[in-house]
């Protein structure tokens, strides 16, 4: 099969991965200079770790703050450009992807066998868009944030208060989807995709068994280049 190694299969090219540990450092540094910003630790941090006295100072806060908000807009524009030049949407929504996971779910309770699945799992393709949504949000009112900080321009106090609110909301839901995210490795059939993302390979039989309709496309994609 098409870039393939023994016993393994390509699933997650640079690009991807490049794309998803930059988005996952941005969002850790965001959710911890942001918490700095409240800010909770010069009030509450009893004990400061060795290297964290800047995490009281609201000016440096802000500074990395920005800094890594800059990176996420960075990483999630070059995510969008890439797929679109490159026509790739697999991990794009489907109708029948809510259907799709309860079957999924329900069979993995019930230790049955799971319906066939493409490259991407419909929770995983839910589980995009969910970020889609709560990352677009964070993006959008953060950039209102910043628009209040810039000298002459002053938006209305309802753009302020809502701007803020829903900021706030969005880093809540960013939060709860990165739990969720790394609460769903606690499935044993999950930890598989694990390796993909660092060496962007993953087990065949893996991909035979759980994939199998994404197997069968890259089988026929082989056979055509032979």
């Amino acid at each position: 099969m098409s870039q393939k190694k023994k016993n393994k299969i390509y699933r997650q090219p640079l690009p991807n991965r490049f794309v998803h540990w930059g988005v996952a450092i941005s969002i850790i540094m965001l959710i911890i200079t942001g918490i700095g910003q409240m800010p909770v630790y010069g009030r509450y941090l009893i004990v400061q770790p060795f290297g964290t006295k800047w995490l009281t100072s609201y000016e440096i806060t802000l500074l990395v703050h920005y800094f890594f908000a800059a990176t996420l807009l960075f990483f999630t524009t070059y995510h969008i450009v890439y797929h679109v030049m490159k026509k790739e949407f697999d991990i794009w929504p489907k109708k029948g992807d809510v259907k799709g996971s309860y079957l999924i779910i329900k069979a993995m309770i019930l230790g049955q066998k799971e319906p066939p699945s493409e490259k991407y799992l419909p929770e995983q393709r839910i589980a995009y868009l969910y970020f889609v949504i709560s990352i677009g949000l964070v993006i959008v009112t953060g950039v209102i944030k910043v628009i209040k900080n810039i000298m002459g321009v002053q938006p209305t106090n309802g753009i302020l208060f809502w701007g803020a609110q829903l900021h706030n909301l969005a880093t809540v839901m960013v939060i709860l989807g990165v739990v969720m995210h790394l609460a769903a490795f606690i499935v044993k059939e999950n930890r598989k995709l694990l390796p993909g993302m660092f060496t962007g390979y993953v087990d065949e039989e893996y991909v035979k068994e759980r994939h199998s309709l994404w197997y069968k496309e890259l089988k026929k994609r082989y056979e055509k280049q032979s």
